[in-house]
């Protein structure tokens, strides 16, 4: 291969070069604009319909192209043209394919001018897709490198899934190169950047999807999950993100990193800015039984009952945990606020919980990680010569250990080590599994606590290279519960004060108390994480519906 600079260089000349001159934006906001979540609103390239149709969601969406309010042609274009707005000023986008998608929309469109019916539940909805998930005919180069230039022999489960359901893919989102990174930079596409403020990360690996559906250049959104990466887009971008459980959601036919990690694996969820939107996913995808195209997908049906509660008590006298900490580095002032603002919306009973060996759970998920990841990334770059990129921080080109250590050297364990920290993993799921159910002592309901309330992140979005620890998602990876990401406010200097020193867990916890400035955090979403148990996300969906109303009466 050739100089893998230039690779990169062309690709990202290509994607440009496909972006219409007429939805250009005439200025590029200057640097020290940062929140450009408005722009869409006030360049001029939109008019009144599409931003209409644009800052609709997805229930509104259905509902007007079924009832030929509005063609699937016009919505898709719509969304297009604020994508490639979005794209502009947070550059969030990868695989751009206008006339693709549009022509996708106009069969939709005769299918039901013709027949009086819809094709499925998505109807005409355009629907973004993490870069890794393939699309035939299109690249799915993750930020490799090496990657540039192959085509996707055939559609991913998932999206052969989604068009059969009458959705229209239309755009690919940007990811960072090996996705296991909470946030969004690779060689080939860059930086992705946080509308809300661009000087702060939009999260990741989904980053891109994250600013994409920010901006509301997107109605609905697919990520994918590992320790956090549809849940920290959401929550530092201010919107819904869910993590199913394993198997919930077909994965067959993406690219990944860590392929053949079976014990901890990533899931694929979807991002959006209402609970109504995840829901319709949800039912979407298991509705059409995916286990029958991936040997991987559990075989559930979407269940009316589990979405009623009826292990719930039917929705009635609701308990909620609240977990204020993780033990191992506290929250910064906004998140705790946003916590206190959850607590005091809810009707329902709180309690404390009081985490247990999440440290220990994290460091057996990275060991599962590391046990091969630092080859699994030698092996994929090797061919371009392209650098593993060993910091997100702008201004920083030495060598760091990041948040899994897989990058510094580390010799590779054997079968029968691994075979041990899979154990561990077990007996750690036991034992939150005992300390989940205990929990019916102290509710007063009869039952176990039915979800636990905790932060996204100890910190809002931060700045570029800073999040580097994925500890508050990571740890429901490994237990396997499902969990939603709701937002609540944003980041205000006049009530998110700098708090007295706590007495620190650790040096993590003191570089973290010591980093928070408000004037730094400006503008940033603060949201929550809901989180139900394995195989729990129609009662996680519904008890986040609960909570989401909660909050929007409260404020």
């Amino acid at each position: 291969m050739s100089d893998w600079r230039s690779i990169a260089a062309k690709k990202k000349s290509e994607q440009d070069a496909l972006i219409p001159n007429e939805w250009r934006l005439v200025s590029i906001p200057s640097p020290s604009e940062i929140d450009v979540s408005r722009i869409p609103e006030t360049c001029g390239l939109l008019d009144a319909i599409e931003l209409e149709i644009t800052n609709s969601d997805v229930d509104v969406l259905l509902e007007s192209i079924a009832k030929g309010r509005w063609t699937s042609v016009a919505v898709t274009s719509a969304f297009y043209k604020r994508a490639i707005i979005a794209h502009q000023v947070t550059n969030c986008l990868t695989e751009i394919f206008i006339e693709r998608a549009l022509k996708r929309a106009a069969e939709l469109d005769e299918h039901l001018a013709t027949t009086g019916t819809v094709i499925g539940p998505l109807h005409g909805l355009p629907i973004s897709l993490k870069d890794q998930i393939n699309i035939k005919g299109l690249e799915s180069c993750m930020g490799y490198v090496s990657w540039v230039g192959t085509f996707a022999e055939r559609n991913a489960v998932l999206t052969d899934i989604l068009e059969s359901a009458g959705a229209v893919p239309f755009v690919k989102t940007n990811v960072p190169q090996t996705l296991m990174w909470p946030e969004t930079f690779n060689h080939v596409f860059g930086r992705t950047l946080n509308p809300h403020n661009r000087s702060l990360t939009s999260g990741g690996s989904s980053g891109g999807e994250g600013s994409l559906v920010a901006m509301r250049g997107s109605p609905l959104g697919v990520g994918s999950d590992i320790g956090g990466s549809v849940r920290i887009p959401a929550g530092f971008c201010g919107i819904y993100g869910l993590r199913p459980s394993y198997g919930r959601v077909p994965y067959a036919g993406c690219v990944n990193s860590l392929e053949g990690q079976d014990s901890a694996p990533s899931v694929l969820g979807p991002l959006t800015n209402s609970i109504y939107g995840i829901k319709t996913f949800m039912k979407a995808v298991a509705g059409a039984r995916p286990w029958l195209k991936d040997p991987l997908a559990v075989r559930k049906r979407w269940s009316e009952d589990e979405y009623n509660l009826a292990d719930h008590g039917g929705g009635n006298k609701l308990c909620f945990a609240i977990m204020w900490d993780d033990g191992i580095v506290v929250p910064h002032p906004p998140i705790t606020r946003g916590m206190e603002i959850v607590k005091k919306a809810l009707l329902n009973a709180v309690i404390d919980w009081k985490p247990s060996k999440h440290a220990e759970i994290l460091t057996c998920l990275r060991n599962i990680w590391q046990a091969g990841a630092q080859e699994d990334f030698q092996v994929v770059t090797s061919p371009s010569g392209e650098p593993v990129i060993s910091s997100m921080d702008p201004e920083d080109n030495t060598p760091v250990t990041d948040i899994l250590d897989a990058r510094a050297t580390k010799a590779t364990v054997s079968a029968y080590q691994l075979w041990q920290i899979q154990k561990q993993k077990r007996n750690l799921r036991e034992e939150y599994l005992q300390l989940w159910e205990d929990t019916v002592k102290t509710t007063g309901t009869g039952r176990a606590v039915d979800a636990i309330i905790a932060p996204v992140a100890a910190n809002t979005a931060i700045a570029h290279g800073k999040n580097r620890s994925a500890s508050y998602t990571s740890v429901w990876n490994m237990l396997d519960y499902s969990s939603l990401v709701i937002p609540v406010s944003k980041v205000d200097p006049e009530l998110d004060l700098v708090k007295a020193p706590h007495k620190f867990y650790n040096e993590d916890d003191k570089a973290n108390y010591e980093r928070y400035n408000p004037v730094d955090f400006m503008n940033a979403p603060i949201s929550i994480q809901l989180v139900g148990r394995t195989l729990e996300e129609e009662a996680v969906i519904a008890m986040g519906e609960i909570v989401d109303a909660a909050l929007k009466s409260h404020h």
